[in-house]
């Protein structure tokens, strides 16, 4: 029996939604502030999409770097980006408004949150992508019904398989992304999780490798290999002490000999037959004693994240395959293929990573 659904008591329910209360409840000194704060974060809501636009034309116009050096007019900027200097008023005052820029009298220059941008890899490209992932949600209702062809899916074909993601163009494109994105992940999972005590960690799915040259510089005694599709490791460029081996996890057995396994960000990639099978090959595949490392943004289960149960929740739908999970979830996963042991350690950016540890027993 489904346990029931609870929630703030249905008088409260119901004079939240009256006009009535809320004009009322507006102008009492002690309640003022909530309703504004409520009425702020409902806003903010609503209008989410011209934010992550705004956030678009400053990446696709360079304006970021552009600012970099020194403040800056909407009349100076405005020819190169083909645009008129009113629009780029506009768009430069949107940006000050979400703190990505500032204003230096009439002119504009790029605020710490818009340099911290500029320092983070890879963060332009995974922007500029996201255009097919609007694209793909331009009709929620539809796309949640199933009713859409995703081009998400086209972007990320390595998680139906080697076959799909054979075409070495397009395998270079994904893989880039993934590499840039992958280093504040590596930063995060070295943080969560210690690796002292391992002699030879196998990352599977590691893309081309940045995890592993993280490993390998806080870890440089640590034996490294890297296991992925021949058409991402194409695009690996790898110190001497990390040694590729080509193959598939979802049909080619994982390389032997290691006491430590590493998924970064590959469970949510998949769908749940897929990871039942991949946990219990990595459970094989270590001996007694071994450790697999589970690192990927994580749900919060029954309390909702604000960015992995939105953002990778609808990107992961986006993708045609998998889901996120849970840290709970991934647990059961891990205890259903036989693994012991298991700990969690919650992220301090969940959108990020959070990390799950567990033994072979």
């Amino acid at each position: 029996m489904a346990a029931p659904v609870t929630g703030p008591p249905r008088l409260l329910q119901r004079l939240a939604t009256s006009r009535k209360f809320q004009s009322w409840a507006a102008r009492m000194p002690l309640l003022r502030w909530f309703v504004a704060r409520e009425g702020a974060v409902l806003f903010d809501v609503i209008q989410g999409f011209v934010r992550s636009q705004v956030l678009m034309a400053l990446v696709e116009l360079d304006l970021f770097a552009a600012l970099a050096p020194g403040p800056k007019t909407a009349a100076l900027l405005a020819p190169a980006a083909g645009l008129t200097p009113d629009r780029m008023q506009v768009l430069l005052q949107a940006g000050a408004a979400l703190g990505l820029l500032k204003c230096c009298g009439d002119g504009f220059a790029v605020s710490r949150r818009g340099a911290a941008f500029l320092g983070v890899p890879g963060l332009a490209g995974m922007v500029r992508h996201h255009a097919v992932l609007y694209r793909d949600l331009a009709d929620p209702v539809a796309f949640l019904r199933g009713q859409t062809a995703p081009d998400l899916a086209r972007f990320w074909p390595y998680v139906f398989g080697a076959a799909a993601a054979g075409d070495p163009a397009v395998a270079a494109t994904y893989s880039t992304l993934m590499s840039d994105s992958q280093t504040l992940v590596a930063e995060d999972a070295l943080r969560l999780v210690d690796l002292g005590t391992a002699r030879h960690l196998v990352d599977v799915g590691g893309g081309t490798g940045a995890f592993l040259k993280s490993v390998a510089v806080a870890y440089p005694a640590l034996q490294l290999t890297l296991f992925d599709l021949p058409a991402v490791l194409d695009n690996a460029r790898l110190p001497p002490g990390i040694i590729p081996v080509p193959g598939s996890f979802r049909d080619d057995p994982l390389p032997a000999g290691a006491d430590t396994i590493s998924l970064v960000r590959v469970l949510y990639d998949h769908a749940d037959a897929t990871v039942r099978t991949l946990l219990a090959r990595v459970h094989d595949a270590l001996p007694p004693g071994g450790r697999v490392i589970i690192a990927e943004p994580m749900g919060g289960g029954s309390r909702p994240d604000p960015a992995t149960d939105v953002y990778f929740a609808f990107y992961c739908k986006a993708m045609g395959t998998g889901h996120t999970r849970s840290a709970t979830e991934i647990a059961a996963l891990l205890a259903e293929a036989g693994f012991t042991r298991i700990s969690l350690h919650p992220g301090p950016r969940p959108y990020v990573t959070s990390a799950v540890t567990a033994t072979r027993p």
